[in-house]
């Protein structure tokens, strides 16, 4: 997986972002604030969630299914994993 680690620092940079995003959540719930505010703070979480599933994907498709010089059985392994990945994430 040369693909995460060559992006590991900047994927590890979004997830620090959205702990913090789900903390503000967490206090907002606490605090009782405004629920207004709080989906605000939510839809903002999921968009950076959306975000970081989003380059994952692109970075999976580009090593794993696209790259030349893989083998068809890599390629459909791949694609696979990919495929398993979304319909996890879209349920």
């Amino acid at each position: 997986m040369s693909h995460i680690k060559t992006g590991k620092d900047d994927l590890l940079k979004r997830v620090k972002r959205i702990a913090g995003q789900i903390q503000a959540v967490e206090r907002a719930l606490e605090a009782e604030d405004d629920c207004a505010k709080t989906l605000h703070l939510v839809a903002a979480t999921r968009g950076a969630i959306n975000g970081l599933m989003d380059e994952i994907i692109e970075a999976h498709a580009r090593e794993h299914v696209a790259k030349p010089g893989l083998s068809d059985e890599e390629r459909a392994e791949g694609v696979e994993e990919l495929i398993e990945a979304i319909r996890r994430y879209t349920k």
